[in-house]
């Protein structure tokens, strides 16, 4: 190594000033894994103007600063295509910067924010303001506007301006659109603008009242359980409207092994869907419940195993496209009452991968290429959203991950402004160690110590 090179190390702790994304860089010695490039080995990335560039000849590469990336794996950034960002409205729950931070310490480069804001993210201004608000945030914020105003499910926004705005997708968030009539509309309009309608499958004349799964922990724990026929109803109905207008339906938190039958039918038909599933929905189930632990308590719910075994078989043949982290913080007080009255919904941003790293791709269910495609590529492909790839033109948006590493969750330490977590106090496998975006590096730590 020349002496003029400047060595950034993917283990160096917290603060440091990042270098800026115009400057040449490289990632030298890691193990560098992207499907859309073809690229699987070890091998050197370069970088300069916030883009993956070829290398440069030996006159153009004098004085690079340097990240070394040996022992790590180096991957395109990750794209979270379903996140509760709560800004405007609930910023004592998170905020647009603290979930950016939050997302940038789990390798997600791209977060789309769903419109369950206050007010609603169902006008063009309302977009705008989250666009110009997310400026100046370590990673790229994508606003998903709503499908009906209000999310009343009553009459349709204005889907060609919440385009112009810069809307990448079009959803009720945790609302179902009850009237077809209303779906079938907007399916037929977004296809003018080629914008995904991300569904929320959940009839609620069949959910309503209840807390769990229905099956026998919940009989056993005494709760009123939520059946699966409450999404998979709603899930077939959608499906079919998409087949009948050829509009673009992404189901987004899959939680049920119908549910992931009927993706997978539907799309042998040809029919324009996609689907994505929660990390939580792939590593815990509904007998998980059974210390009545609020922090477990999720929409939808946890489901049983054989739910759980459909999920991850979906996810790895590619019925299923993405993993999304539903990523929904809550107070301490949203959570800390009785089970029947606390908020559903957990943080995931920053233990998504780890989680998946650990279920699914350390057991070998899942390789390394098809997360990164899960985690990256698809989502990305799905918003079209630049990003899930490190060819060369491609932003640099990437990290670096230590495979080998062991951490134990701990909500305190989350960049999250809240810590309700289902993982908390699980030792997970695996972590990030650096996070590039634009060229420019938002995070980096210290490995944490093995368990």
């Amino acid at each position: 190594m020349r002496p003029d090179e400047r060595v950034s190390d993917g283990r160096v702790t917290d603060g440091q000033v990042a270098s800026g994304g115009a400057e040449l860089s490289v990632v030298r010695n890691g193990h560098i894994i992207d499907p859309a490039s073809g690229r699987d080995g070890i091998g050197d990335l370069w970088f300069r103007d916030g883009r993956i560039i070829d290398r440069p000849s030996e006159d153009e590469a004098k004085g690079p600063s340097v990240i070394d990336a040996a022992g790590r794996l180096v991957l395109p950034g990750l794209v979270d295509m379903h996140a509760h960002l709560c800004e405007p409205g609930y910023e004592y729950r998170e905020t647009l910067e603290s979930g950016a931070e939050a997302a940038a310490a789990g390798g997600v480069t791209g977060v789309a924010c769903m419109p369950d804001t206050e007010p609603d993210l169902d006008d063009a201004p309302a977009v705008r303001f989250v666009r110009e608000r997310a400026a100046g945030v370590p990673v790229h914020i994508y606003p998903i506007a709503a499908v009906t105003m209000g999310r009343a499910g009553e009459r349709l926004t204005e889907i060609g301006e919440l385009a112009g705005a810069g809307a990448v997708a079009l959803s009720d968030a945790d609302r179902t659109i009850r009237n077809p009539a209303i779906l079938r509309r907007a399916l037929e309009y977004s296809r003018m603008f080629d914008l995904p309608i991300i569904a929320h499958c959940e009839d609620p004349s069949l959910s309503a009242g209840g807390l769990m799964h229905e099956g026998r922990h919940a009989t056993r724990l005494g709760l009123k359980g939520i059946p699966s026929i409450a999404e998979e109803t709603i899930a077939a109905r959608d499906i079919m409207l998409a087949e009948w207008t050829g509009g673009r339906l992404h189901v987004t938190h899959v939680s049920t092994a119908v549910t992931v039958g009927l993706v997978r039918a539907a799309k042998e038909r040809g029919v324009r869907v996609t689907a994505d599933v929660s990390p939580h929905h792939l590593a815990l189930t509904d007998e998980s419940l059974s210390s009545y632990d609020t922090y477990l308590k999720i929409n939808p719910p946890l489901r049983s195993r054989a739910d759980v075994d459909a999920l991850r078989e979906g996810l790895a043949d590619g019925t299923i496209d993405a993993v999304a982290s539903d990523h929904t913080p809550r107070s301490v007080d949203e959570k800390n009452t009785e089970f029947q009255e606390a908020l559903p919904g957990a943080v995931g941003l920053e233990t998504m991968l780890s989680v998946v790293h650990t279920e699914l791709i350390a057991p070998g269910l899942l390789t390394w290429r098809d997360a990164v495609l899960r985690l990256s590529t698809a989502p990305s492909g799905i918003l079209g959203t630049e990003g899930g790839s490190l060819a060369v033109g491609s932003p640099a948006d990437l990290f670096l991950f230590d495979p080998e590493g062991t951490w134990t969750v701990d909500p305190a330490s989350f960049k999250s402004r809240s810590g309700n977590t289902p993982f908390a106090g699980c030792v997970l496998k695996g972590s990030v160690t650096m996070t590039v975006v634009g060229g420019r590096i938002v995070y980096r730590c210290d490995v944490p110590e093995s368990s």
